[in-house]
């Protein structure tokens, strides 16, 4: 199984990168870290969706949908991440 392979074998462990951009939104009041944790949790929701067959009831193994989320993703939480102006 190879690394991407995990987060659809495993829908759930989407939930710690949410977690993780909460706790970054939380602490240093950044919009985009909340945005980067509410992408997360719909991301781990589609996944489940599909891993129970609610979404895609036949063969799903071509995922185009995945080229789109997986930049999104990495850009918002890079972008949540990051250091902002500092207060004065």
């Amino acid at each position: 199984m190879s690394l991407l392979g995990v987060s659809i074998g495993f829908p759930w462990l989407a939930l710690l990168p949410a977690l993780a951009c909460a706790a970054v939104g939380y602490r240093r009041r950044r919009a985009v870290a909340w945005v980067a944790a509410a992408a997360w949790l719909l991301y781990a929701a589609d996944e489940t969706a599909i891993s129970r067959r609610i979404i895609c009831s036949g063969e799903c193994n071509i995922r185009v949908d995945l080229l789109l989320f997986y930049p999104v993703l990495l850009g918002l939480t890079v972008a949540g991440g990051r250091p902002g102006p500092r207060p004065r």
